[in-house]
């Protein structure tokens, strides 16, 4: 691994080089399976192959030799673009967007299984020399297309798949693949168009990345959406149905929509669907200048695991994997407000029943790095707006409501929780368990990180993140 200060060193991440999209999460047998973009000779996007790590606690991760690789000559041969992995009787099969040196924003739907499925670490992966889906279907004009994602529902097997098209409408367009090795196209499961996705996204996207689909536990679906307008961009979440459609495909009727991630650096969600939860992964890219990140030589991280699921008003409910506990050093280095150093990688809880401040850096400059709850406002606010970021959006600070859909004001003596993981540059910031942001900052030589937390009625506990024990 590098020894860049800035580098992660508790989430997933190639030991060098680039990563971005989670690809994959799978569970199989007693392991957890991540796939995630990488190009393994440069920390930049080029070369696109998957990069593989697995786990059996989703604390502890082992890396181990590159999943999938371009075939010269093959669908993939300028990249092995994003995808799932599923079981196919008995055998893990990755299914992915493949691309060529003329792919002009539309992939080819490709299929790779795992050599020998009683390798507890899958290290071999063959590819099928031919896409099952060699591009768009016709008619729709569709101008993007990529980033399969297949799921079950009413017994058969169906795939998603991210598009947009030639009019700027982004959509999600659905196959039914029941026998993996032969697709038929099901039409659109939705559109822009849709009033929900207008009203949570507006015109925000020309193509939706990356669609996934959970199934919440009172019944209702999730759809996760990356909001592409030429560039990555953002995160979306809709929730709706799976209602029956024409021809004998299936139609999204949403209900709800709104930012899986308010930060400014987290794209291209990940789904992981078990018996009893959904975990859901996050890229997070480098916010820093490409100089800098040339020298470091690593770019791009996965988030930490996420629990979603869907709280009774509609709103999406997201909170850390449990699992994350297991980083945590045997006894805490604070439990109650005042001023203490920060390590490097920590896990902090502040509990506020009067408005407060947490403040995490402070610049040479005096100014800081703080989270202000105000429990009887019902908003949490994000202030690191003195450590500028690189992007198109700036620093500047982020409000998050706590009330609910409809951003009620908390009720009197009310209290808010907010968690904070910082792992390096890496900060994932929850609000009870209603919003998550994820951010990057980058500590300078002359900051101090110092934990200063302030207010009449706060109870702060944090533990600093340690390799975990194996078991």
């Amino acid at each position: 691994m590098t020894a860049d200060a800035h580098a992660p060193r508790f989430h997933v991440r190639p030991p060098a080089h680039w990563a971005n999209d989670p690809n994959g999460p799978f569970r199989w047998r007693d392991r957890y399976h991540l796939f995630y973009q990488h190009n393994p000779d440069a920390p930049v996007h080029a070369g696109i192959h998957w990069g593989h790590a697995s786990s059996t606690d989703l604390a502890h991760w082992e890396h181990h030799p590159v999943a999938l690789a371009p075939t010269p000559g093959g669908p993939d041969e300028a990249g092995c673009w994003s995808g799932c992995v599923v079981d196919d009787d008995g055998v893990p099969t990755a299914v992915y967007t493949g691309i060529d040196h003329t792919h002009t924003g539309l992939g080819t739907i490709c299929l790779a299984r795992a050599a020998d499925p009683d390798d507890p670490a899958l290290a071999v992966w063959k590819p099928l020399p031919e896409p099952v889906v060699a591009g768009p279907p016709e008619g729709l004009d569709v101008v993007m297309f990529r980033d399969p994602f297949v799921f079950r529902h009413a017994g058969r097997r169906w795939a998603l798949v991210g598009a947009g098209h030639a009019d700027g409408t982004p959509s999600v367009l659905l196959y039914d693949c029941t026998g993996l090795a032969e697709w038929r196209f099901a039409g659109v499961l939705l559109d822009g168009g849709d009033p929900v996705a207008v009203d949570a996204f507006g015109d925000a996207a020309v193509g939706w990345e990356c669609p996934q689909l959970l199934a919440a536990r009172d019944g209702t679906w999730v759809l996760l959406l990356s909001l592409w307008d030429g560039d990555p961009d953002s995160t979306g979440y809709l929730t709706g149905r799976l209602i029956d459609g024409p021809d004998g495909g299936l139609r999204f009727g949403t209900l709800t929509g709104g930012r899986f991630d308010h930060g400014r650096d987290c794209y291209a969600p990940a789904v992981l669907q078990e018996a009893d939860r959904a975990l859901v992964w996050g890229w997070s890219w480098e916010a820093r200048g490409a100089e800098e990140v040339l020298r470091a030589g690593w770019a791009g991280v996965l988030t930490a695991p996420r629990v979603v699921d869907v709280h009774p008003d509609g709103s999406l409910r997201v909170s850390p994997a449990p699992e994350l506990d297991l980083l945590r050093a045997a006894g805490p280095f604070v439990t109650a407000a005042g001023r203490v150093p920060l390590p490097d990688a920590y896990d902090l809880t502040v509990t506020a029943g009067a408005p407060a401040a947490v403040s995490l850096l402070r610049a040479a400059s005096g100014a800081e790095l703080t989270v202000r709850l105000d429990p009887a406002a019902g908003t949490v606010v994000l202030d690191r707006s003195a450590w500028p970021r690189t992007g198109r959006e700036g620093s500047e600070p982020i409000t998050l409501r706590v009330g609910g859909r409809d951003a009620r004001a908390a009720s009197a003596g009310a209290e808010v929780t907010v968690r904070v993981l910082v792992d390096g540059s890496l900060l994932e910031l929850f609000v009870e368990d209603r919003a998550v942001v994820t951010e990057r900052v980058y500590r300078r030589p002359d900051d101090r990180a110092e934990l200063t937390v302030t207010g009449a009625e706060v109870a702060v506990s944090g533990w600093e993140l340690v390799p975990p024990t194996r078991g």
